[in-house]
This record gives C-alpha cells, sequence and structure tokens, in this order.
C-alpha cells in the first residue's frame, strides 16, 4: 500500500474534482504527471477507475468503491489533523492516573481541583486499584503516573514524595469502655477486641500484618473492608478498633468522635508520592508533574 500513498491522494483529487486539469491546479502538479499517476494506479489495481469524456471524468463502479475507502481515510486524516490543532490551541491533553480510592480521595483530588482550574482542557483519567497494580500498569506503560505509597524496589521509576503518612488504631470512647467493662481494665486490646482492618490484597494491610509479626500482635477477630472510608464509618459506627491512616480522621479526632488507641511501639510512617517512567512522560504529565512540584 505505501507505493501506493501518493496515487491515493491524486486519485481521491481527481475524483473530487471530476476533471483532471482542475485536480492538478489543486495539487500544482501537471496534467501528465495526473494522468501518469492514475493510470499507475490503475495498472497495480488492475481495474479502471475513471471513464474518460470530453467534460471530464467519472468514477466507475469499482472507482466508486475505492473512492468510498480513501474518503473515509482522508477524513480520519483531517479530524486528526483538527484534534492537534486543538491540543495545541487549548492545551488539551491527558493523563492517566493509577491510584487507590482512599488517596483518590484525601491526596490526589485537591492536586486535580488546583491543576485543572489552570488547565481545564486537560482530560483526566483515573485507574482506581491498589499500589500493586498500579505499579505493574506503569511498567507496561499502561498508566501516565501513579500515586503510591513508595515502593521498596524503583525498578525503573522515578518517585517524587509528597507526604508521609501513619496508620493509627482508632475506635468510639463507648466501644472501648463496653470492652473494658465486658472484659475487664487490662484487657488486651487486640486479643478480646473486633479489630477493623483493610482485606489482605491491600499493601495498607500487608504493612500492618508486618507490625503484628514485629510485635507478637494475633488478633482473634477480625472484620476486613475493602476501603479506607469503610473502615473508618466501621468504627465510627462504633464496630470495633480501626486501623486507619491518622491524617485521614483527624477531624473525628479532634472533636472526639474517635480516639487513638496508644500503642507500645509505633508503626512505621510510609512516604506517599507519585511515581512514573521519566522516558515515557508526555508534555501534558510533565506539566503535571511541575504543578504538583514547582520548585
Amino acid at each position: 500500500m505505501e507505493q501506493h500513498l501518493s496515487g491515493y491522494r491524486i486519485f481521491y483529487a481527481v475524483a473530487r474534482a471530476g476533471n483532471i486539469s482542475r485536480a492538478a491546479k489543486d495539487l500544482y502538479i501537471s496534467q501528465p504527471a495526473i494522468s501518469k499517476a492514475v493510470g499507475r494506479l490503475e495498472e497495480s489495481l488492475g481495474v479502471t477507475l475513471f471513464t474518460r469524456s470530453s467534460r471530464g471524468v467519472s468514477l466507475t463502479a469499482e472507482g466508486q468503491v475505492l473512492y468510498q475507502h480513501v474518503s473515509n481515510a482522508f477524513d480520519t486524516l483531517s479530524r486528526g489533523e483538527h484534534e492537534l490543532k486543538r491540543i495545541r490551541d487549548f492545551n488539551i491533553g491527558q493523563i492517566r492516573i493509577g491510584v487507590s480510592n482512599t488517596l483518590c480521595k484525601y491526596i490526589l483530588l485537591p492536586y486535580l481541583k488546583g491543576f485543572l482550574e489552570q488547565f481545564p482542557h486537560v482530560r483526566i483519567l483515573i485507574d482506581s486499584q491498589d499500589t500493586a497494580r498500579t505499579i505493574s500498569m506503569l511498567e507496561q506503560q499502561q498508566l501516565d503516573i501513579g500515586l503510591i505509597a513508595e515502593p521498596r524496589m524503583r525498578r525503573g521509576l522515578s518517585f517524587l514524595p509528597v507526604m508521609q503518612i501513619e496508620d493509627a488504631f482508632v475506635c468510639t470512647r463507648a466501644y472501648l469502655d463496653n470492652l473494658k467493662i465486658r472484659e475487664g481494665e487490662g484487657a488486651d486490646l487486640f486479643t478480646c477486641g473486633t479489630i477493623l482492618l483493610l482485606n489482605r490484597s491491600n499493601m495498607t494491610r500487608a504493612h500492618i500484618d508486618a507490625y503484628f509479626a514485629e510485635q507478637g500482635i494475633e488478633p482473634r477477630q477480625v472484620l476486613e473492608a475493602t476501603t479506607m472510608d469503610l473502615l473508618i464509618e466501621f468504627a465510627k459506627t462504633g464496630l470495633g478498633i480501626g486501623c486507619v491512616i491518622r491524617d485521614f480522621v483527624k477531624d473525628e479526632l479532634s472533636d472526639g468522635t474517635l480516639m487513638e488507641i496508644p500503642l507500645a511501639a509505633p508503626i512505621r510512617k510510609r512516604t506517599i508520592g507519585f511515581a512514573y517512567q521519566p522516558a515515557y512522560a508526555t508534555k501534558t504529565m510533565r506539566r503535571f508533574i511541575h504543578f504538583c512540584f514547582p520548585s
């Protein structure tokens, strides 16, 4: 097909003009060159594309079939050029972001709000999923950027830290008081209480399970949830002691809706940030990174 591309362009112009001389003027090509190009195309395809008369040319049945496909192709190219012009003129671009529901709500959305105020025509696509899936998609160039906890192995990813987070165990005052009445003042809360945790597919759960193993803690009653928001609501409802990110319940801790359970040893903090592959960063992606990290 490649050797026919220029011939298709000439064929398209002649078919639209219905006249070789007019097509020659439109293309700034001589009439003999037009006729020769059409002849070569007909010869290579093994069909007659035009019928000639003193008034011009008209498409044969075979020519009509080819014209329909060639016309669609040129229309597609024209739309592509128009879209590129819109991207250039209006700073239109696209960013595909991988992020968990929790990090999206509490960390990503404020960044996106400010970014879209400056660049309102950028299209944002969000893949809501766990960190492991986000890292995998970044490595396969299926995402532009991901908001994740800093991975132990970067595997070619650049990581820009945004903030540190710390997990905490929280519950209502009523739940704690009732647990102490039922089990005794000195009862071990992790043994006697219902511990609210994210399910095992979540990286945060793996982090907490590692903490439990280090501290020799073995919860007997565990209620799992799929999202941090659910854990927070479970804890506020009085279903148990929830393992949540402290920054995400600071209002509830401040107004007394929830209280924090003191720990013998603190849970190791984690760093949250944006991960991406620099070699595949688009212009729009670089603009987003510069917005988030202006220095």
